[in-house]
């Protein structure tokens, strides 16, 4: 107990010098980040060459350090009940460490001094996969003490400016992992740059989602007593040739999670059914954007906690009263005490990190930690697109998301 109190104030002691003794923070944080478009991602990683490299190394490098910066003067205009919380504390920590490490990396010169940054890179982003879990558990703790305005856009501004931080890392990495011929094209139709998809095949993504699953179900079934082959299928139409150049691994991870719910709330309502209602996934390429509407039939959004289906990407018990639930509170505590934290993929929700149900951020604990949703959301607004959710109460829910194709639009972060 004693080692536990000295700990607690030697790292209290810390977070105070970070306040205070912050000369370089401002520098840094006066500094505008330099937003990009997918378009300019792409073309600046074709036709990669060493001077390419080093350049793109070095936007990183000196991009992340502002960046979280920013974040970091978020974290200080908060009050100090909520700076405090257990978990944004953490994450003050892991933000003013990775701030520091940016700032005193060296200039990148060659390749070899590019693959150590890179070893950083990949060690930082190991690092920081407990943010999303800690900030959510502190700021659902916060809520009473924050608007619920202020509240969300606070996660907003947080959670979009990870994603983009994490854009700029995995694409350098990819793009150094690619120069480096470690990196192979995926096929004809979905060439990539960096983790850009340049032909990204959106019915191939549905199916995906669909086969993964339907084949890990049994991961779900200790939660729901839900047979394994015992799931609606998925009805592809539309423009079922559309392919748009986007980051597969967002909208992956977008279809997954709404194939999810709509395949769990239709297996709820129909559980004594001898045959369950397809669910319709209907494909639009338009002009500027790609649409995607997601249909069930699994009885709509008839959740007693919440007000309006938009309440269900918000972090605030005023607007989403299950984040003050205790099961969620302990779940999140589960998850943030982790190493392995969530980095928000599909990947790792359909190979479950621990076979208890108890632990890991397998396919069991997303619904129970509330952040599928919310994550969702952002990444289908980062590039400029929308996500909504229309519930028609006792039939079933309709979810739309548009992305836009041409990749001209600028990340979604705030400054």
């Amino acid at each position: 107990m004693v080692n536990m109190l000295l700990e607690n104030r030697v790292r209290f002691q810390s977070t105070a010098l970070h306040f205070y003794q912050n000369r370089q923070l401002e520098l840094y944080a006066s500094k505008e980040a330099k937003r990009l478009t997918l378009r300019q991602l792409v073309f600046f990683g074709r036709s990669m060459d060493e001077d390419r490299l080093i350049k793109s190394a070095n936007y990183v490098r000196t991009e992340l350090a502002v960046r979280i910066a920013h974040r970091l003067r978020d974290l200080q205009a908060l009050p100090y009940v909520v700076v405090t919380q257990e978990g944004v504390a953490k994450v003050y920590e892991l933000y003013w460490s990775a701030f520091e490490q940016f700032r005193r990396f060296p200039p990148i010169n060659n390749i070899e001094e590019n693959k150590a940054f890179c070893e950083s890179l990949r060690k930082l982003l190991d690092e920081h996969a407990v943010v999303i879990p800690n900030l959510s558990l502190g700021l659902s703790l916060s809520s009473p003490y924050l608007a619920p305005e202020l509240l969300d856009s606070f996660m907003r501004r947080m959670l979009i400016s990870r994603i983009s931080r994490r854009v700029l890392a995995e694409h350098h990495l990819a793009l150094s992992g690619s120069y480096n011929g470690k990196v192979e094209e995926s096929g004809a139709t979905e060439r990539h740059v960096g983790i850009i998809y340049t032909g990204l095949n959106v019915k191939q993504s549905i199916d995906k989602c669909t086969k993964l699953l339907k084949e890990r179900s049994h991961h779900i079934d200790e939660n729901y007593g839900v047979p394994s082959t015992y799931w609606p299928d998925v009805i592809v139409d539309g423009h079922l040739d559309t392919n748009f150049a986007y980051i597969k691994e967002h909208v992956e991870y977008i279809f997954f999670e709404l194939l999810k719910n709509a395949m769990l709330a239709t297996i709820q309502k129909y559980h004594d059914a001898a045959t369950l209602p397809p669910i319709r996934a209907t494909i639009v390429a338009g002009n500027n954007d790609v649409g995607i509407r997601i249909s069930d039939q699994g009885g709509g959004l008839l959740i007693p906690q919440i007000k309006s289906p938009s309440d269900l990407f918000s972090f605030s018990h005023v607007r989403n009263a299950t984040r003050m639930e205790h099961s969620r509170l302990g779940a999140l505590r589960t998850v943030s005490s982790d190493p392995r934290g969530v980095k928000a993929t599909v990947e790792e929700q359909v190979e479950p990190q621990s076979e208890s149900p108890e632990k890991g951020v397998g396919m069991a604990a997303s619904p129970r930690i509330g952040i599928g949703l919310p994550m969702s959301n952002i990444f289908a607004t980062y590039f400029g697109g929308s996500l909504e959710l229309i519930s028609l109460d006792g039939w079933g829910t309709d979810v739309y998301i548009r992305l836009p194709k041409l990749g001209t639009n600028l990340e979604g972060i705030e400054v």
